[in-house]
């Protein structure tokens, strides 16, 4: 198991991309390791020390830089003992102990801000989209399927299916039960019921996808096996904006809270200010002050592989919905200008017709599957629990954006 700081990785990831004959630019690298518009500023913050690459983003970097991923590692592990080495060398004079707390709180202080900064960026540039597919693709997409009268109902996955796997259900077999749940709650509509809402906002959103959530787990399945490892246990639980089921937007809404992980830090950092700008402190100040910043120090460093995670996470998601946004929302016109005049009836379907129903329906599903990714949880897990919950929201982001291509 590799055991290396983000900020060794991003030195030797910096000394490979320099030490290139000629030198590489940060937007070379970028561009070689397949990152998209903005890579320089992702590859910054990864020499920065501020996000460490997940592993397929640093297959990407190695081969652009003619290494293994194995050897970005191995050199990442020595600097990063090198580091702690180096930093286990207290200076002697209470004057240098005070210049090397100053340069350490003024570091760490960045680094929460930048952290925060990151946070913030990548979470409102996956509102900003989420948002937009919500009510001109999933909202827009029930809205016409409700018309529809007499759809047949899904299928879905049998209980054995779902326990087959040791308990963890895969991408495949989840993304297949929620779009079962979405199409049952627009069947019970279709016929009259009272499950039906009015297409647009995050109320409505949440509402139908509240209960969309709750037929998916009638099938026998438990909930928190349909949602994976990476979502709270019951699916529905606070996001920061409130549950689903209150009106809330899973992830969106609960995206920005994010920042909260460096509240315990910048609280630590901020008691200890005072002592930063006097001119003078005795040796009891200094502990005091050395042993708050070490603590911040513990605390961005505990939560750094979530972060990492999710700065990995959170611009893969926002390229899902990007895809949606385009290509989702004019393949949905489409369908709907090639629809009959309400009322509407399955058995007055052409077979085309049909099968973008189950094809829209397929797409709605990863959409929810996506948006109820939770994100926030990585920042309070443990390192093993990261690796656990990271490789399950890889397996939905990759077979969610595959299934969406195709069907879109």
């Amino acid at each position: 198991m590799s055991d290396f700081s983000a900020e060794a990785m991003g030195l030797v990831i910096r000394e490979h991309r320099q030490a290139q004959g000629p030198s590489m630019t940060q937007e070379e690298l970028a561009k070689r390791a397949d990152y998209g518009k903005g890579g320089a500023v992702s590859i910054s913050r990864i020499e920065s020390g501020l996000v460490s690459p997940g592993e397929h983003r640093l297959a990407a970097i190695a081969l652009a830089l003619r290494l293994t991923p194995e050897q970005l590692k191995g050199e990442a592990e020595d600097r990063t003992m090198s580091l702690a080495r180096q930093r286990g060398q207290r200076p002697v004079k209470l004057r240098d102990q005070v210049a090397e707390t100053k340069r350490r709180h003024a570091e760490i202080t960045e680094k929460a801000a930048q952290r925060s900064k990151i946070t913030q960026e990548y979470g409102e540039a996956f509102n900003r989209v989420h948002d937009v597919v919500r009510d001109d693709f999933f909202m827009r997409f029930v809205e016409l399927a409700e018309s529809i009268s007499g759809a047949p109902e899904p299928e879905r996955p049998g209980e054995g299916e779902t326990e087959s796997t040791g308990g963890e259900t895969p991408a495949a077999i989840r993304i297949e039960a929620m779009s079962a749940g979405i199409a049952n709650v627009i069947r019970g509509a279709a016929a009259g019921g009272a499950a039906g809402v009015a297409a647009g906002g995050a109320a409505a959103y949440g509402a139908f996808t509240a209960a969309a959530l709750f037929g998916t787990a009638s099938t026998g399945a438990a909930i928190s096996t349909l949602s994976g490892v990476a979502a709270t246990n019951a699916t529905l639980a606070l996001l920061g904006g409130g549950t689903l089921a209150a009106g809330g937007a899973g992830m969106a809404g609960g995206i920005l809270l994010l920042t909260g992980m460096v509240a315990a830090p910048v609280a630590a950092l901020a008691a200890a200010g005072f002592y930063v700008v006097k001119q003078r402190r005795n040796k009891k100040e200094e502990l005091r002050l050395r042993t708050e910043i070490e603590a911040a120090e513990a605390a961005l460093n505990q939560s750094q592989k979530g972060f990492d995670t999710m700065a990995d996470v959170l611009p893969r998601a926002t390229a899902i919905m990007e895809y949606v946004e385009v290509h989702g929302t004019h393949a949905l016109e489409k369908w709907r200008a090639s629809l009959p005049p309400e009322p509407r009836n399955w058995e007055a379907l052409g077979t085309g017709e049909r099968e973008r129903y189950k094809e829209f329906l397929t797409v709605a599903g990863c959409f929810l599957a996506v948006d109820i990714i939770n994100v926030p949880a990585l920042l309070t897990a443990t390192p093993d629990d990261v690796r656990e919950m990271a490789k399950a929201i890889d397996e939905t982001l990759r077979y969610a954006d595959k299934t969406i291509k195709t069907n879109v």
